[in-house]
């Protein structure tokens, strides 16, 4: 189908860009690399009256290191994320991600805000930005305030995105040198959204693992930070029983639907097995000082 009728705007500051869309509330909304975005209008499933194309922000583009803090902006594409020399050596579960979303032809446009900022459940950064503990940068009329990835997501397409405000960067907190990092992924063929996923990143003191981060996607209506199964990796050896208990775990908060992927008890049990398989290349890596 072809999209409704829209004014298209491409403004050249995020300031300008925010005023746009308070301006025009509800019927007005941001562009990014609009994969998301544009098959539901040309469903009919979205009819905004104006679309604020974001690809002329120039702040909005970079990726930089700034007090030990990884910063990447909204608008900076899955294929940059994968040709980053920055990202493959501070943060090399990013591009490992990115190369794991759909195909080349999406990655060359698709955004990391896109990905992380619609808040729908198959996207698979926003897992990966759990783990990492990132923070979101939101810009809009009453100024910039920054939230928490974990706090977030509320629901499918259901996020902490104020009327009028735009994600306008990520922030990312180092993880230790040496860490270990997984993104494993089950789909049925390239381009899919995961059947079931599983992000992880760890730190060894030793022989035992000072800290894990585990978390799920698609596998509820938002994605899901393991806790429990973090906190059972933590302090352990990672030997195969802790492994074990730490898939158990995650499988029990998981909630799929039944749908094309599979049924929901196949899909909950994939769940522990992409976190099994996550935390055996994460402890890896990270004896290797990978």
């Amino acid at each position: 189908m072809i999209p409704g009728s829209f004014i298209y705007h491409r403004p050249s500051s995020l300031d300008e860009a925010v005023t746009i869309l308070a301006a025009n509330g509800e019927e007005a909304r941001p562009l990014a690399g609009g994969h998301s975005l544009i098959p539901m209008m040309k469903l009919r499933m979205a009819a905004p009256e104006h679309l604020v194309d974001l690809a002329g922000i120039a702040s909005l583009k970079d990726i930089r290191a700034e007090d030990g803090v990884i910063v990447i902006g909204a608008t900076v594409t899955q294929a940059e994320l994968i040709a980053s020399p920055l990202l493959a050596a501070k943060l090399p579960i990013i591009p490992e991600t990115s190369l794991q979303i759909a195909d080349p032809q999406v990655r060359y446009v698709g955004t990391l805000g896109g990905n992380v900022a619609n808040g729908d459940p198959g996207n698979d950064m926003p897992a990966v930005m759990q783990v990492l503990a990132a923070a979101y940068v939101l810009r809009g009329p009453s100024g910039e305030r920054r939230v928490e990835a974990v706090d977030f997501y509320h629901g499918a397409y259901d996020t902490a995105l104020e009327p009028g405000e735009i994600l306008t960067a990520v922030r990312i907190p180092l993880p230790p040198a040496g860490h270990g990092y997984a993104y494993e992924k089950l789909k049925r063929k390239i381009g899919d959204y995961a059947t079931a996923a599983a992000a992880v990143i760890l730190t060894l003191e030793g022989a035992i693992v000072s800290a894990c981060a585990i978390a799920l996607t698609n596998l509820a209506s938002t994605p899901l930070l393991a806790e429990d199964a973090g906190a059972i990796v933590t302090g352990s050896a990672l030997d195969a029983a802790t492994i074990r208990r730490a898939a158990d775990a995650a499988r029990a908060i998981a909630n799929p639907a039944a749908d094309g992927r599979g049924p929901a008890e196949y899909r909950r049990d994939m769940a522990g097995v992409m976190v099994a398989r996550a935390l055996a290349k994460a402890h890896s890596r990270a004896s290797k000082g990978a």
